[in-house]
This record gives structure tokens, C-alpha cells and sequence, in this order.
């Protein structure tokens, strides 16, 4: 087991940026690379690689450690440096035993559960750095057995989950990837939870490709890799010559392909002077077959009080298999670490659940710089103050989706809703879909509504000029999420918002008359999965009975923490753990337990907290 190392620098920050008073050498781990941010690792990553560049520019000396996704055919588990990204000095620990991201660890969880071995390498490079403090956001890719190996070293281990991994290796205590997980059945359930893959055969196929481009360059590795791309369907299709292949399309015994008839238009001969309304809804006939891999899946529904029971359930600290020790692991882990700071209080509460020590945890709200971006574009726009949209407005109510085609974030359960929605309320609609992912058989569903435009995938770009397009953001997800980065993107845009009431967002949700000082709110919710539910909140808004607010209003309410100030709740923390009190700062950020009024004066956070489900 070897290592080698580099160091990071500090860029000069921007006039006015918190300057730390006493730098220290922090250590972040994960498992997506930095450089990255949302295109590996999504969220997670993206909020890791700002808070890292934040910490760089107030003067720390930030190093960073990637796990699970470097392998090679050269035997041996070893630390390299990769890049040195905005003053961070990116280091890879290649040939890790455990796997990321986790799915691709789910047959793997003895080595998951303890892989002293690797924690020895990791201390070791703690060591040769002299780091002072550990900053977990991920431990995919480690064992769990780190965090005790870490504090035994002598250093505090602050640990920011981004999800459920600690007690759940599918990561968002999803079964199957459909429905909320409420009683893993002591391990029993997590069996065939995910499809699996051994770590053999996953060790190997890494290893041979990146190898391969480490070897011979990423042009001759990315043409070996199109080669067997397209040589294993086309072996796979000489086998089956004669039986049925994916889609319907069949090969005759003479070796011609014969596809069968799809239908046809019913309005084809109309051409485009088709008279009236059509079917009388103000739909548009589309001839796509949906394909047997392009039925819509089988999401779970949750009743509106899903996060209380779930807190209040007794089965959580059940242990009948090695998924279930595996649970007890994750947990152990947290309470061996110095803090764990979620940005929601809905994850305290989970593991607190599973029986983590709740004096542990610790609620730290996120910032990023794009939020900030995006919150200063809306103020600085001259309808700030304006109601965006009434049942008078001579243009329909816009309603944006922005997000993936993952089952977990609920696209799903929108496209059942606009199927479900009166053809009237419906055509006073227009909804703006940016789904990263395979969306095509959603765009064969719902494009026979002219209400309906995809926008395909988005970058931070897209969100900082995109909201202004659209009047309300829509959350339909079906699991427990944490602090989606959308849900701040849209009450930073000064967006209303409707959500689903599941895991964390009902703390940021304030809804119409719960606030006497801001009786507009800033958004509704409805129980998870219900696409009923979401059709009722979508109608009262086009009916006038819920009035939107303006994006003044919307920031009034909503409870947003910059970067700036995030960047020093964290420096805090760290100089908290380590005994001192050097956490003053040089510069204007104000305190991050703050938080941003309309007129961006500094507020104290208001004691409403969207907890308790309706009644």
C-alpha cells in the first residue's frame, strides 16, 4: 500500500469574502470527483466541490479524497494525487475493496461493514497531509469501520449526509426503487432490493478499462470500448435469429426484418384544417406504441403523515441478516463521529430513529453560489413585487418540472396528474418539463398535449435564466428526500411550490394562511405519490382559490441561507470541535444562522416549521 501526495494553494477571494482567522488543514471525503460537481454525484456533489472551494478561498488548506471509482489491473490498493482543483488537492484511492456509487456495492456488504485494510491507507494519508479535521459527505467506497479508525487517530469527524446510505445501502430508503421503505424487516427486505454485481467481476471490468486508458489513451480505450459495444448485441442478435428481438421487430427465416403495423393517425387525412377541438379535449392524436420496456412504473403512495410514522416506527433496530448488520454498522459509525450535520432535520430524526445518538446531529441549512445567482437575478428583476400570475392573466399558469426521470424524483406521478386534470383546468396549463434522463417514453405519453413542452436535461445555467419562464415549481417526488437542491433553486428563484410531504422539504414549505405576517406562503403540499392529490393542488391555483405570491413575498417567507454564510456556519463548526474560538472573520458575511429577509437585511430564522401533517 503506497501514497503520494500534493498541495493545495488558495486562490485570492473576491473583495469582502470571510477570511478564517486561523487556517486549518482540512480533509474532505467522497466518492464523485470535485471537479465534477452535479454531473457525478448530482447535488451531493455539487454542494461538496462549492463548500470545498469556499473553504479554500477563506484561507483553510483543503485536501480531498475520491474512493470506489479508480481501479486498475496493477494489484494493490494505493492513494495518487488526480488534479488540484480551485486550490483543492484531489487525491484518488485506487483499487478500494468497496465500490461506489453504492448500488454498485450491494452484494458487497461484509467489506463495507469493516475494511481495515483501506482505513489503515486512508489514516496514513491523514497522516502524511496533517490534516487537523475529517469532512465526510459520502462514505460510498469506504468502509464504515472509518470513522473509528479516524477519531482512534486523534482528529473530530464531521460527517454531512446527503442521503440515507448510513442506514440504508440502496441510499434513499426506497424499496425496489418505487415505494418509501417503512420496516427493512431486520435486512430481509434489502434482499434483491437492487440488482447486484460481484465485486469480482466489477473489480475487473474497471480495472480493464481504465486501465486501458491509462495505457493507451482515451482515444484507442473509447474505440476498443465501441468496438465490444457493438460486437455484444450483434452476437447476441445472431443467436436469437428467427425469435422475437427488443421492441416487437421479428427476423424472418429469410433474414429480412419485418416490423408490424404501429396504427394510424385517426387525423391523417385532415391534414392540418382538422375542424374544432378534436376529441373535444384539445388533444392531438400521436401514433407511439408504447414499448414493453416503456410501461410506466409502479410507484408507492403515501399517506400524508408518512414522515411521522416512519419516526415513530419500532422496527428500525431490527437485525436478522447482514443487511441488517450492516445497518447497525452505519449507525455505530455516526455515533462515533463528532457531529453530524444533515441540511435537514428529517435525517436527524431517521437515524435517530435507527438508533443514532441524537446529540450527535446537527441541522445545517445548504447555500451555493448558483443559489445566491439565482436569488439576486429574481430581486433585481423590475417584477419582483408583482403577483406572477391570477385567473385573470390572458396566459396560462406555468408549472415547471426540474429534475430526472428517476423513479425516486416523481415524474411519474406529474404525468398521471396532467392525464388526470380537467380538459378546462388543463388547457389554462402549461407545463415546462427539463427531465435529465431517458424521457422518451414520457414525451409518447403526454405530447398529445399542447399544454405540455420538453426541455430535456439543465445545468446551473439553465436554472439562472430559467426562472423566469415559469410561475410554479412542481415536486412530485415518491421518497424521502433530504434538501433537494431544486426546492432551494425554486424558493431562491421566488417561486411557489408544489411538493410532495416527504423527508425534509416540509421544513422549508410554508403554506397558505400558516404564517399570519405572510398569509400567501410559499408553496402546498400533498402526500406522496398521490397524482390525485397534486391534481386538486394544481386546480386550486387555477381556480384563484390559492392566490400566488410575488417573488418578494415567496423570499419573505422562505428561510434561505447564502453561501457566504453557509461557508462560516461550517468554518464555526470546525474551530468548535477543535477547541478554539478562531472562527472571527475578516469581511461581510453575516452570521449563518441568519437568514436573508426580502429586502436582504439579516433575519432571525421564524419558529414555524411545516412538521405537523394537516389536519
Amino acid at each position: 500500500m503506497s501514497l503520494r501526495t500534493i498541495e493545495p494553494t488558495n486562490p485570492p477571494p473576491p473583495e469582502g469574502w470571510p477570511i478564517t482567522r486561523r487556517p486549518l488543514r482540512v480533509a474532505i471525503l467522497g466518492w464523485a470527483r470535485l471537479s465534477m460537481q452535479g454531473r457525478e454525484g448530482s447535488g451531493y456533489n455539487l454542494n461538496c466541490s462549492e463548500l470545498a472551494a469556499g473553504l479554500a478561498l477563506s484561507g483553510h488548506r483543503v485536501w480531498y479524497l475520491r474512493s470506489g471509482m479508480e481501479y486498475s489491473l496493477f494489484p494493490g490498493m494505493r492513494i495518487r494525487p488526480s488534479e488540484r482543483w480551485r486550490g483543492v488537492a484531489c487525491h484518488d484511492f485506487i483499487n478500494s475493496p468497496n465500490f461506489s456509487p453504492a448500488s454498485t456495492n450491494f452484494a458487497n456488504m461484509k467489506v463495507e461493514i469493516a475494511a481495515p485494510g483501506q482505513s489503515r491507507l486512508v489514516v496514513r494519508w491523514l497522516d502524511a497531509i496533517g490534516a487537523e479535521l475529517v469532512h465526510i459527505h459520502s462514505l460510498e467506497g469506504y468502509g464504515l469501520d472509518l470513522i473509528g479508525a479516524i477519531r482512534r487517530s486523534g482528529r473530530p469527524v464531521i460527517v454531512t449526509p446527503h442521503n440515507y446510505w448510513y442506514g440504508c445501502p440502496q441510499v434513499d430508503l426506497l424499496r425496489h426503487e418505487q415505494a418509501v421503505c417503512m420496516d427493512y424487516d431486520g435486512g430481509r427486505a434489502c434482499v434483491g432490493c437492487l440488482p447486484t454485481i460481484r465485486p469480482a467481476k466489477a473489480r475487473l471490468a474497471r480495472g480493464l478499462d481504465q486501465t486501458a486508458h491509462r495505457v493507451f489513451g482515451p482515444i484507442a480505450a473509447g474505440t476498443i470500448r465501441l468496438v465490444y459495444g457493438h460486437a455484444k448485441p450483434a452476437i447476441k442478435r445472431l443467436l436469437r435469429r428467427g425469435r422475437p428481438t427488443t421492441g416487437g421487430t421479428i427476423i424472418g427465416p429469410d433474414g429480412v426484418v419485418e416490423i408490424p403495423a404501429v396504427g394510424v393517425d385517426a387525423e391523417l387525412s385532415a391534414g392540418f384544417e382538422a375542424a374544432g377541438e378534436g376529441d373535444g379535449r384539445g388533444e392531438v392524436t400521436m401514433v407511439f406504441p408504447v414499448e414493453p420496456d416503456e410501461k410506466p412504473a409502479t410507484l408507492g403512495c403515501s399517506p400524508i403523515d408518512q414522515n411521522e410514522r416512519f419516526l415513530a416506527s419500532d422496527v428500525h433496530l431490527t437485525v436478522l441478516n447482514e443487511y441488517g448488520r450492516r445497518r447497525s454498522a452505519g449507525i455505530a459509525a455516526l455515533n462515533e463521529a463528532s457531529l453530524v450535520t444533515p441540511p435537514s432535520r428529517f435525517v436527524i430524526g431517521a437515524m435517530t430513529a435507527m438508533g443514532m445518538n441524537p446529540a450527535r446531529g446537527r441541522h445545517v441549512r445548504l447555500g451555493q453560489p448558483h443559489f445566491d445567482q439565482i436569488n439576486r437575478t429574481a430581486r433585481r428583476w423590475r417584477h419582483y413585487r408583482s403577483t406572477p400570475w391570477t385567473p385573470q392573466s390572458d396566459r396560462p399558469l406555468r408549472l415547471a418540472f426540474w429534475g430526472t426521470t428517476r423513479n425516486n424524483k416523481g415524474l411519474e406521478i406529474l404525468a398521471r396528474a396532467i392525464e388526470s386534470l380537467e380538459a378546462d383546468t388543463r388547457r389554462r396549463c402549461h407545463f415546462l418539463i427539463h427531465a435529465a434522463g431517458w424521457d422518451w417514453p414520457f414525451r409518447k405519453r403526454l405530447l398529445r398535449y399542447p399544454e405540455v413542452s420538453f426541455w430535456g436535461g439543465y445545468d446551473p445555467l439553465h436554472l439562472i435564466g430559467g426562472m423566469r419562464e415559469f410561475d410554479v415549481g412542481v415536486l412530485p417526488f415518491v421518497w424521502f428526500e433530504n434538501s433537494p437542491l431544486v426546492l432551494l433553486e425554486f424558493l431562491h428563484g421566488g417561486k411557489f411550490v408544489i411538493c410532495s410531504r416527504l423527508g425534509g422539504p416540509p421544513e422549508w414549505i410554508v403554506e397558505p394562511g400558516q404564517d399570519e405576517t405572510h398569509p400567501l406562503g410559499n408553496g402546498l403540499l400533498f402526500p406522496g405519490g398521490e397524482a390525485p392529490d397534486l391534481v386538486e393542488r394544481i386546480t386550486r391555483i387555477v381556480s384563484g382559490r390559492v392566490r400566488l405570491p410575488s417573488a418578494a413575498e415567496v423570499h419573505a417567507v422562505s428561510r434561505l441561507v447564502s453561501y457566504p454564510s453557509h461557508v462560516r456556519e461550517v468554518d464555526s463548526m470546525y474551530h468548535e470541535l477543535l477547541g478554539d474560538d478562531g472562527s472571527g472573520f475578516r469581511g461581510r458575511a453575516g452570521r449563518a444562522t441568519d437568514h436573508l429577509s426580502e429586502n436582504g437585511a439579516v433575519r432571525q430564522e421564524p419558529a414555524h416549521v411545516n412538521q405537523e401533517p394537516p389536519r
